[in-house]
């Protein structure tokens, strides 16, 4: 009975075949898993649009077979790489072309992965004999919402990266990069009202040239909060007042005069009742 070849082209012998040359054809096949285990291999594609078959020969070492297969040359159409049908195994693939146009990877008669344009990183693929399929898009446990992917436009994830200082959030469906929130933005000092303070603003009230009153917003919600701080240290002699501004301030219908030198504290709106209240003093 003669030899078979499995679909990496391996040659199984039948017992008492190939006498004298059995140990040629068992190095053969240890060198053919090498290469389909850790091989390396650059395949040119160079050239406008076209379609460049990979190889799987039996019994000889072939393009097709290695684990890792960098895409190389300069294109100037969109280039089609196919893997012989009927082949089980996984892949790395790094698109290392120049010029802007897609590199699909398919086995011949199926279905496969496409480098865009600009994409020029790389795919961890396999092949189930039909199909090419990207293992990095397929869903983690967890659902596809926790998986993180690293791209070579600076992204990942498809998250574009935010600025310094920013950091990722997310809602359990998408997520961004945005500023730190939760304190206060601190304005410039102030020695008037600023038509109405503002929820959420930090004021350092100079009060050193007379007291003078911060007017409460028209209009808050539950949460909303602005701070307050005596800049000069002068509250004790000009006082501080903030105008309710038709709001209750600690469950009261009057204005809060403050009269404590060097005083700091934060208004969080609870609800009308209560209105305005003092996180700190």
């Amino acid at each position: 009975m003669a030899s078979t070849y499995t679909d990496l082209g391996l040659e199984l012998m039948v017992t008492g075949e190939n006498s004298g040359t059995w140990g040629d054809k068992t190095n053969t096949n240890l060198e053919l898993i090498q290469q389909g285990f850790a091989g390396y291999q650059e395949v040119s594609i160079a050239g406008g649009a076209q379609t460049t078959a990979l190889a799987v020969t039996d019994g000889t070492l072939s393009n097709g077979r290695n684990a890792i297969i960098k895409f190389t040359g300069t294109i100037t159409g969109n280039q089609i790489v196919t893997i012989p049908d009927s082949i089980e195994k996984i892949y790395v693939l790094e698109n290392g072309t120049t010029g802007s146009f897609t590199v699909q990877v398919k086995t011949v008669s199926g279905t496969g992965v496409t480098f865009s344009a600009t994409d020029k990183g790389q795919k961890f693929v396999y092949s189930n004999g039909t199909n090419i399929i990207d293992i990095a898009l397929a869903s983690p446990p967890g659902g596809s919402d926790k998986q993180l992917q690293f791209n070579d436009n600076g992204s990942f994830g498809g998250i574009t990266m935010g600025t310094v200082g920013q950091v990722l959030t997310t809602d359990g469906t998408t997520a961004s990069f945005g500023d730190i929130s939760g304190g206060a933005s601190w304005q410039a000092v102030i020695t008037a009202d600023p038509a109405n303070a503002v929820a959420g603003n930090g004021y350092f009230c100079n009060t050193t040239g007379g007291a003078f009153t911060v007017t409460l917003p028209t209009t808050a919600t539950i949460g909303d909060f602005i701070s307050f701080i005596d800049y000069a240290g002068t509250f004790d002699t000009n006082n501080l007042t903030i105008g309710r501004n038709g709001h209750n301030i600690q469950g009261t219908a009057a204005d809060l005069t403050v009269a404590t030198e060097r005083a700091g504290f934060t208004l969080v709106y609870v609800d009308s009742t209560q209105g305005w209240l003092l996180q700190n003093n």
